[in-house]
């Protein structure tokens, strides 16, 4: 089903007006499953996607309690879930100070590593000023949000898990995301236009959640001006990773994972209701309250094996549980947008082959894509290593630099490139200024990085 086209020749329109709630200094956020500020008015689902629904000016802060010296702007805006139907998603937009008056504002698109089924995640709680969200991915990330407004750029957080932390989802991510720069550059004073250069950029698995984005992009809003997309470490392959970390000290994420894809799957929650034992069941009703970093540290070493009552290869080889790996594995189109992918050879979470494999696939349909397989990182680590040549890659996009023709595809790490400490001593002045509450001037990284 082309959502597309199904999305633009949707009845009327919706005739609300938006509310815009203005800024309340100190005021303590309230979790998402509680704010009524995330539940649609009457009536959104005739609205088009990417309308905005409802908006507030809200308070950031590093970790929670380090406040930033600018306002966020929150949209709740009309878009879709993964079988189609509508759903009400929110992006948290940041604008920067300063901006070249001669060009369109560029967008660029952050996805966090949500990583968890807790709303306490969702960047549009965790990021702002007193949040509780104490091992919520999306804290540390600011960091790499900071220095995209120093590039100039504005930056669309969106909670692209949706409403209920619909980790493992497929296509719904990347609709979230469209649907979230669609209602930025809706937002008139944003200042954004239909002419302004989109990015994505994610890792781990906001990576994952960038490649959906890529992969519906042409198909779901190809209106877009996106000019470029960086998949880092994407999770290619959900049911391999699966296999490859429960029992492991990264055990919690496969059991969050699965926590979420029992809402997903009716098939999936049945298989779990019939033979999981009583300490897996709690255990799947635990770590849904959990954050990332409290799901891994709670889980580290733990074997789901243990906590079903048939051997868990019979389980994985069943019919139900086979398709629904089948349907959340990325590859199911070929992007047509750049795209830069990163990943580290000898990453303990993401299999370097199922990267290879689906940047084979994604190349094979036609994709444009330059591969950073990089021989030194690891999972963890790459992440910010790669900043500088990152925001590198999107300044050229967004400048519309000619694209090298071939596939890049590089073992040179970026621990042995002299560029990726000029670029990481501005990223460190850029995190001293956001753990200080200092003013994050324009300060372009990706100049050092060259």
């Amino acid at each position: 089903m082309d959502l597309g086209n199904v999305a633009r020749a949707t009845g009327a329109e919706w005739i609300g007006q938006p509310h815009h709630e203005p800024l309340r200094p100190r005021h303590r956020p309230i979790l998402p499953a509680e704010d009524p500020f995330y539940q649609p008015p009457e009536g959104f689902e005739h609205a088009r996607p990417g309308t905005v629904l409802r908006s507030r000016d809200v308070e950031l802060a590093f970790l929670g309690f380090v406040p930033q010296k600018f306002t966020a702007t929150q949209l709740l805006y009309r878009t879709t879930d993964f079988k189609g139907d509508p759903q009400a998603g929110v992006t948290t937009v940041v604008i920067p100070t300063e901006r070249d008056p001669e060009r369109p504002l560029p967008i660029m698109s952050y996805q966090c590593a949500i990583d968890a089924v807790a709303s306490r995640c969702f960047p549009s709680y965790a990021l702002r000023r007193g949040a509780k969200a104490i091992g919520a991915v999306a804290q540390f990330e600011f960091l790499l949000v900071a220095a995209a407004l120093a590039e100039g750029w504005a930056v669309s957080v969106p909670d692209h898990e949706g409403s209920a932390g619909m980790w493992g989802a497929p296509y719904e991510p990347g609709y979230h995301i469209l649907d979230g720069i669609r209602a930025a550059i809706n937002h008139q004073s944003f200042g954004l236009t239909s002419a302004s250069p989109i990015g994505l950029w994610g890792y781990s698995g906001g990576g994952l959640a960038s490649a959906w984005a890529a992969e519906v992009q042409n198909s779901y809003a190809p209106e877009l001006n996106v000019v470029g997309a960086v998949l880092g470490s994407p999770v290619g392959d959900l049911g391999h990773a699966f296999k490859r970390l429960n029992g492991s000290i990264y055990a919690g994420l496969p059991a969050l994972v699965v926590a979420a894809l029992c809402h997903i799957y009716p098939e999936l929650d049945e298989i779990i209701q019939t033979h999981a034992t009583p300490e897996g069941k709690a255990m799947l009703d635990r770590i849904q309250k959990m954050t990332t970093a409290h799901a891994m540290v709670s889980m580290a070493g733990r074997d789901m094996a243990n906590m079903i009552d048939r051997p868990l290869e019979e389980i994985l080889l069943t019919p139900e549980v086979q398709n629904v790996f089948a349907s959340i594995k990325l590859g199911t189109a070929a992007p047509t947008i750049p795209l830069l992918i990163v990943q580290a050879v000898h990453d303990r979470i993401i299999s370097v082959d199922d990267i290879d494999e689906l940047t084979h696939t994604y190349t094979r349909g036609g994709a444009r894509v330059t591969y950073h397989r990089d021989l030194l990182s690891e999972h963890l680590l790459l992440h910010p290593m790669s900043a500088p040549m990152t925001l590198r890659w999107l300044r050229d996009r967004f400048a519309g630099a000619p694209l090298r023709t071939h596939v890049k595809r590089t073992k040179w790490p970026t621990l042995l490139n002299p560029s990726t400490y000029r670029g990481m001593l501005t990223l460190g002045k850029i995190t001293v200024k956001v753990m200080t509450g200092r003013r994050v001037e324009r300060q372009p990284l990706s100049r050092f990085d060259r």
